[in-house]
């Protein structure tokens, strides 16, 4: 198996489904917006900032952590900073070879400006439709509304979500800190999605354990886990390599769950000590359905051609095994079946053929 170059892993078809609009900021675009609101950051040019915002999700720190999310949100407050970051969010997609994303955010934190939660959606959706233009379809991009586990307002953002599911949102989230807030607090949300027959996505399983997860499937019936990485505390690995699946990991890989796991991201939290020894390497061999994000870019200075990079750089992985999370993505996407096909065989398989070829006549010549 040849290793592929960072060259052809940035041409490789790519998706993303668990990416916040948020946490993907052009540092540049930070500088500007936040000199028109008058809003103080931590340093004053481009360079500067991405490195204080990387170093900053490095440190260790849960509040430092937190604080980056306050400077990019204060400065995503009106409509056209909603739809300039919308639309810069899917220029750098296009530009790192994603043909299918699907990004969240949480409407309401983006109201402190005056907009209603409509009115953000719609100037996210603006500027995601003019880049996508721009970009002649090069991409298809749909929005995820997320709901803050630690507020109260699930149910208003389930039903907005509901509202705007013809006109460019895919699905709902849940997202916050894990401890204390438990999914089942937002049981009337999911409740009200599966009676509307509506997708969602449940972030379970990377600062808490596996009851976050047992509830996340069997109590709100989750179709996705965002990030999941704890899945593997019900994996039992002998001394020998033999492998035990408790109940819950069984049933997660027998349901063809799909797990949202964001490597670089689950490293600056602690939920993984290192790209080579987090829990993705021992799930692929086993076959979960395994899937690779960004989580947020900004944060973690990283992109979908830097993430899986990384996972070639620690467990050898070829473009088959590229291709096989790409599939495993597109497949788990909240699309209908046609159109998450046309994508696999029109669109996925092509490119990595086409890299599969360049790759064998590399070798032979």
């Amino acid at each position: 198996m040849t290793t592929p170059t960072r060259d052809q892993v940035h041409r490789a078809p790519k998706v993303v489904l668990h990416d916040h609009l948020d946490g993907g900021l052009r540092p540049s675009t930070v500088l500007e917006l936040a000199g028109e609101i008058g809003h103080e950051l931590p340093a004053d040019d481009a360079a500067a900032l991405g490195e204080w915002f990387r170093a900053s999700a490095d440190s260790g720190s849960l509040e430092r952590y937190l604080e980056t999310f306050d400077h990019t949100v204060a400065v995503m407050q009106t409509a056209p900073a909603l739809r300039r970051v919308a639309a810069e969010f899917v220029e750098d997609l296009v530009a790192d070879g994603v043909v299918y994303a699907e990004v969240r955010y949480a409407p309401e934190q983006h109201v402190r400006g005056g907009l209603s939660l409509d009115e953000v959606v719609a100037a996210v959706q603006e500027g995601f439709d003019a880049a996508v233009a721009a970009s002649g379809d090069r991409v298809v991009v749909r929005q995820l509304l997320t709901a803050m586990r630690h507020q109260a307002r699930s149910r208003e953002i389930a039903e907005l979500a509901v509202a705007w599911r013809d006109r460019g949102v895919a699905g709902f989230d849940i997202a916050g800190a894990e401890a204390g807030y438990p999914p089942t607090r937002h049981l009337d949300a999911f409740e009200y999605l599966q009676r509307e027959n509506s997708h969602f996505t449940i972030h379970a399983g990377e600062a808490f354990g596996l009851p976050s997860i047992w509830q996340a499937i069997q109590w709100c019936g989750a179709d996705r886990l965002g990030h999941g990485v704890r899945i593997v505390d019900d994996i039992e690995v002998g001394a020998d390599g033999s492998v035990h699946l408790g109940r819950l990991a069984a049933y997660v890989r027998d349901s063809r769950i799909p797990l949202e796991m964001c490597p670089s991201s689950n490293v600056q939290t602690g939920a993984a000590a290192s790209i080579a020894e987090h829990p993705i390497g021992l799930l692929t061999r086993l076959r979960f359905r395994v899937t690779v994000n960004t989580d947020n870019r900004l944060m973690s200075g990283t992109s979908m051609t830097e993430e899986m990079m990384k996972l070639v750089e620690a467990f050898g992985y070829g473009l088959d095994d590229l291709r096989w999370f790409t599939i495993n993505a597109m497949k788990s996407a909240f699309l209908p079946f046609d159109e998450r096909l046309a994508i696999i065989d029109d669109v996925v398989k092509p490119g990595y053929a086409a890299l599969a070829a360049e790759a064998a006549g590399s070798a032979e010549a």
